[in-house]
C-alpha cells in the first residue's frame, strides 16, 4: 500500500470526523446523524479515490485503515474504562475492517487483515 494514499486519506477523513464529532459532543447531531453523515464521508471519500484511478480495493483497505487511525484515542480511552488491552481492541476493529473489505471486493480475509493491520501500525501515533 502506497504510503502516499494513507497522507490523502487521513486528513481528507480527519476533517469532516473532527467537525462531525463537535457537533455531536455539542448536541447540535444525533448519534444515528452522526452514523449518517460519517458514512456519507466515507462513500465520498472512497468515490474520490476511485475517480483518480485508485483500486476499490486499495481505495477500501486505505479509508477503513484511515477510521482505526482517527479512532484510536476512543479506543484507548474504552481500554482504560474496560481493563481490556488495547491491542485486543485493535484487533478487533482491523478484523471487522477486513471482513467488511473481504466480502466486498472478495479478497481472503488474511489478506485484508494484513493490509490494514500494516497501515494502521504505521500510522498510529
Amino acid at each position: 500500500m502506497a504510503k502516499q494514499l494513507m497522507e490523502i486519506v487521513l486528513p481528507r477523513l480527519a476533517r469532516p470526523l473532527f467537525a462531525h464529532l463537535e457537533k455531536l459532543q455539542l448536541g447540535k447531531l444525533s448519534e444515528t446523524q452522526f452514523t449518517k453523515r460519517f458514512e456519507r464521508e466515507l462513500q465520498r471519500q472512497h468515490y474520490w479515490l476511485a475517480k483518480r484511478g485508485i483500486a476499490v480495493a486499495k481505495a477500501a483497505i486505505a479509508i477503513h485503515a484511515a477510521v482505526i487511525v482517527l479512532s484510536l484515542e476512543g479506543l484507548r480511552s474504552e481500554a482504560r474504562d474496560t481493563g481490556m488491552p488495547l491491542e485486543v481492541l485493535e484487533y478487533r476493529a482491523v478484523r471487522e475492517a477486513a471482513q467488511d473489505v473481504a466480502q466486498s471486493y472478495q479478497l481472503e480475509l488474511p489478506r485484508a487483515i494484513s493490509s490494514i493491520s500494516r497501515l494502521v501500525a504505521r500510522y498510529a501515533q
